[in-house]
């Protein structure tokens, strides 16, 4: 039952992505190449299915895809936004067999009562709801097969997709951005430490009663399985119409789980999609899914202050060094114009101190505009190199952006961010990073 990253699950793999995507790619390329009309939602429609059926890294990369705004389509984005809650689950043969494998055969013994049904699927593993011999609630995530040669021939498949695609637009080398999303990835097969990242936050987040992090279960966890304890929440969505009170209720909760652990920890959770939390009878939060985490240099969070800062006081010099401690390397004075107009965008919300939503503009998608601008200009002068850490620091501002945008809140972001770094000092956020981090394992 190995699953090793063999070279036989790797041409598997090759094969598998290979059938699923050539009937997209062939049309693609003739709407391309040939002046042939695409229907592109149902190329879209098409594309998801293919990815949905695959699971793993590929679709785990058009869910990251899907939520940086500009980069795909309308129609493209919509139809992958479906992948980040409702992928197919494997059925219950897989189920036994994945069950046996990590507790023996004797598994069911653990449980009182285990659902075949999976409550949840994603993109590297399903969720099914059970009732342990104790009485408690849990719920068991289970890894798909075969997933570390899926990840390994999804990587050398990603690299390739990138190299073609600065051929054509040399905007933003992609080099850094793959590395970032490898090692992510890779760590995501470990259920084990996801367990310890669970309990990272636990610690992180334990004064933060508007929030809630799953307890994970040592004992019925291994490798490929991780049973936490269930949390009843209901889908973020569910609330778009709900009144304005409540909707600002989820938001401040959702500010407060994300960057409470950044500003205070240097930990992010870099996976702000709609299956990764859930809201609470309360409307506090469900925080879900800890496999993808980033921990950060305490120099960096101290970066991101002082660019706050140096957009706020109009300081080049400080703005200058705020992108060089990041690792961004010979700034001339256009490309540090064309960072800026992105960096403005994101800090914009937290520049005044008033109740405003996180942005005036009513597009379905948060900071699109801005986004394709950028784009442009950086292509003009010859592109950049934007250092890993930017990937999941990026990807959880526009992502909670794009919670804030479809809850249509209206916080004071001011207030909120300045809760947090009024009192901040890099060598305390030294000590309690490594603190933390010993003390969950990681």
């Amino acid at each position: 039952m190995s699953e090793k990253k063999s070279l036989t699950g790797q041409v598997k793999r090759y094969a598998r992505v290979g059938g699923a995507m050539a009937g997209v790619g062939a049309r693609l390329a003739g709407a391309r190449y040939l002046g042939m009309e695409l229907d592109k939602a149902r190329h879209a429609e098409d594309l998801k299915l293919a990815l949905g059926g695959l699971k793993g890294p590929l679709m785990k990369v058009a869910q990251i895809l899907a939520t940086i705004p500009d980069a795909l389509p309308k129609d493209y984005v919509e139809e992958l936004q479906q992948l980040q809650s409702n992928a197919p689950a494997m059925g219950w043969p897989f189920v036994k067999r994945r069950m046996t494998t990590e507790l023996g055969p004797g598994w069911a013994k653990n449980f009182e009562n285990f659902e075949k049904t999976a409550a949840h699927a994603a993109s590297l593993g399903q969720v099914h709801r059970a009732v342990t011999a104790d009485g408690e609630q849990v719920a068991c995530k289970l890894q798909y097969p075969d997933m570390t040669s899926a990840v390994e021939a999804d990587l050398r498949q990603l690299k390739l997709i990138f190299s073609i695609y600065q051929r054509y637009d040399n905007a933003i080398n992609t080099g850094q951005i793959h590395a970032e999303i490898s090692e992510r990835l890779r760590e995501e097969l470990d259920y084990r430490r996801e367990a310890r990242a669970m309990l990272l936050y636990r610690a992180m987040l334990a004064e933060e009663d508007r929030v809630t992090v799953p307890e994970p279960l040592s004992e019925l966890t291994t490798d490929r399985l991780l049973t936490m304890t269930w949390l009843d929440g209901s889908p973020l969505m569910d609330f778009k119409e709900a009144p304005l009170t409540v909707r600002n209720d989820i938001a401040f909760a959702m500010f407060r789980a994300w960057y409470v652990p950044f500003y205070n920890f240097g930990v992010i959770h870099g996976d702000p999609h709609l299956g990764n939390y859930a809201v609470r009878d309360d409307h506090g939060i469900n925080l879900l899914d800890f496999g993808c985490i980033r921990v950060f240099p305490p120099s960096f969070v101290q970066g991101v202050i002082d660019l706050y800062r140096a957009l706020r006081d109009e300081d080049r010099d400080l703005a200058v060094h705020a992108y060089e401690t990041w690792g961004f390397e010979n700034l001339s004075n256009e490309l540090l114009e064309v960072l800026n107009i992105w960096a403005g965008f994101i800090y914009a919300p937290l520049m005044e101190d008033k109740v405003q939503k996180i942005q005036e503009s009513e597009s379905g998608l948060y900071g699109a505009s801005v986004a394709h601008k950028v784009h442009v200009e950086l292509r003009k002068l010859g592109g950049v190199t934007p250092p890993r850490e930017f990937v999941l620091m990026d990807r959880a501002a526009i992502g909670l952006g794009s919670v804030f945008l479809h809850l249509k809140a209206e916080v004071n972001w001011y207030q909120l961010f300045h809760d947090l770094i009024t009192d901040f000092d890099v060598k305390t956020l030294e000590k309690q990073q490594k603190a933390a981090l010993k003390k969950a394992g990681l």
